[in-house]
């Protein structure tokens, strides 16, 4: 079948579910109100809850939840074949993935912005809420120190890496370095002339927007800053220093820096969106990969593992976090939780789309696609060049377009790095804020604390790999498992108010029984592989789940009948 004409029957799929069952969600499930008070006016401070025009805060919530892993998990489930991949993203993101992001941002709107695992004792109670709270902690802690391990190796002056050829590199693109740091800085002036200054948004668009693509051309002719090798910093070193940045990040007012640089950061993506698809459909090549991959060598079972592979980009716990942590905390109205939630996610779903896309058809032939996802090992031990895979492949579909491949790869890992950097420092935002529910009150020395948390995942070394690596495979089971308990917390609340809670249960069902299965099967694993450390943590991410669903079916039955 042609990549081309799936795609399309993709695009066809988000449009009709946006335009129609979005709509009777908004109306007539949540029955959304343009007069409600949200927090960002009840209980505006000017740091976290600032009300915010609902196209910037699109741009912070589509930033913030479109890091790496919309281009990982692709990059990794296409192992499996084509098909799944692409099934579970697109009927996913449409009836799990965009409902659970929705009701997520309307809840918290209406609980004074809490988080969802500070809802949880609203409408569960204090146990569930404390479980909920821990393995939130543990899951973006864990996700974290692996986006800070892989970014300090994109950062990283490696071995394949030369100035003079961009396209030879694979992991590394130290080329990206100067138009992120750059970056910054243009959204410190930005976020000052919008907030204190009152220039107006187009205008900071047009200024801040024409600045960063004038960095991404400069970097690529100057990709190492004119810097030596010997006096370019380690990944140990960029490590320090993007944790640095996002201790000091997450406590700045959002106005400040978060606002702005998610905004030119949504803008960049939906640039680089536009070109690819572009590209692609001009090229309109064939796959590499086979639609289902029936021996995969090496790799756990497709059920239920695929839809654990693939999280951000179907359907993923964390986007609860930010949708209730920052975004709803600055929604100016109501109404706007349909296109910021609902939306948004249909947005990074076709971030992931295209990765399966850059994945299975850039490679030039079947056999060079088997070479490339030999065994699973290969595949899963090494996500940086996984990464690398998709940037390459996405540049290609750039470069039919005319643009030269070297810059198309600088623009494309240029996307890839600036929302990696901003699912950092929201999420540290978004950990200091659990850790105040959890009862640290100062907000330095809790984002002192979630900073340590993910220093600890970077760090730590598992049988000589990185921690986070090692336990990639429980991020991805904690991610759903969040998931589902934040489908299955919105369930009771619509059970509560008389509500239709279909749309909700059957995908929350669905979620806590595939993250169950999946933890099941690598229980055994750890257990015949005597990884004691692994068994326990999956033992307790189980007891966690199945204590928060019973705690939640209970309330759902207390509920009075619709």
């Amino acid at each position: 079948m042609s990549p081309a004409l799936v795609t399309a029957c993709a695009f066809i799929a988000y449009f009709v579910a946006y335009r129609f069952y979005s709509k009777w969600l908004a109306s007539k499930v949540f029955r959304l109100d343009a007069a409600a008070v949200t927090p960002a006016h009840s209980q505006e401070d000017g740091i976290d809850f600032v009300p915010t025009r609902p196209l910037v805060l699109f741009g912070h919530h589509y930033a913030s939840i479109a890091g790496l892993a919309p281009m990982l998990g692709p990059a990794v489930a296409v192992f499996w074949g084509w098909l799944p991949a692409l099934l579970w993203l697109v009927c996913g993101s449409i009836f799990i993935g965009c409902v659970h992001d929705f009701s997520a941002l309307v809840l918290s709107a209406r609980h004074q912005g809490k988080s969802i695992g500070a809802l949880c004792e609203d409408i569960l109670g204090k146990r569930a809420k404390m479980l909920f709270l821990l393995l939130i902690t543990f899951g973006v802690s864990l996700a974290m120190g692996v986006f800070v391990f892989i970014i300090s190796l994109l950062f990283s002056w490696g071995d394949d890496f030369n100035p003079q050829q961009l396209s030879a590199s694979t992991t590394s693109f130290p080329e990206v370095v100067m138009p992120s740091i750059g970056l910054i800085i243009v959204a410190l002036i930005c976020g000052w002339l919008l907030k204190r200054k009152q220039v107006s948004l187009l205008k900071v668009t047009i200024g801040g927007f024409s600045t960063l693509l004038a960095l991404i051309a400069v970097a690529y002719n100057v990709p190492t800053m004119g810097l030596p090798e010997n006096l370019w910093p380690s990944s140990t070193q960029w490590t320090w220093l993007l944790m640095t940045y996002a201790f000091a990040a997450s406590v700045m007012p959002v106005w400040l820096l978060l606002q702005a640089r998610d905004f030119l950061n949504s803008l960049l993506l939906v640039l680089g969106l536009i070109l690819m698809y572009c590209g692609f459909f001009l090229q309109d090549p064939s796959f590499d990969a086979p639609a289902f991959n029936s021996n995969p060598i090496g790799a756990p079972p497709i059920l239920p593992f695929v839809f654990i592979t693939i999280a951000c980009g179907a359907a993923s716990g964390f986007h609860s976090l930010v949708a209730s942590g920052t975004s709803a905390r600055q929604l100016d109205n109501e109404m706007h939780a349909r296109p910021i939630g609902y939306g948004g996610m249909i947005a990074e779903s076709l971030l992931g789309l295209i990765a399966v896309l850059a994945c299975t058809t850039t490679l030039g032939s079947s056999t060079a696609w088997a070479k490339l996802y030999v065994n699973w090992s290969a595949v899963a031990d090494n996500l940086a060049a996984k990464l690398g895979v998709f940037i390459h492949g996405s540049a290609s579909f750039i470069a039919h377009l005319g643009v030269p491949q070297e810059l198309a790869i600088t623009l494309v890992a240029m996307v890839v790095v600036s929302f990696a950097l901003t699912t950092l420092d929201s999420a540290t935002r978004l950990l200091r804020f659990n850790l105040e529910e959890l009862g640290i009150k100062n907000r330095y020395l809790a984002t002192l604390t979630a900073c340590a948390f993910i220093c600890f995942f970077a760090f730590y070394k598992i049988d000589g790999k990185a921690a986070g690596l090692s336990l990639w495979t429980l991020f991805g089971a904690t991610n759903q498992l969040i998931a589902g308990l934040a489908l299955l917390t919105a369930t009771a609340y619509l059970r509560q108010r008389k509500r239709t809670i279909w749309p909700l249960a059957i995908p929350a069902v669905f979620m806590i029984a595939m993250t169950m299965f999946g933890l099941s099967v690598k229980l055994m694993n750890f257990a015949q592989q005597a990884q004691w450390l692994l068994f326990g943590l999956a033992l307790a991410l189980m007891f966690i789940g199945v204590a928060v669903s019973i705690t939640t079916v209970g309330a759902i039955r207390k509920s009075p009948n619709s």
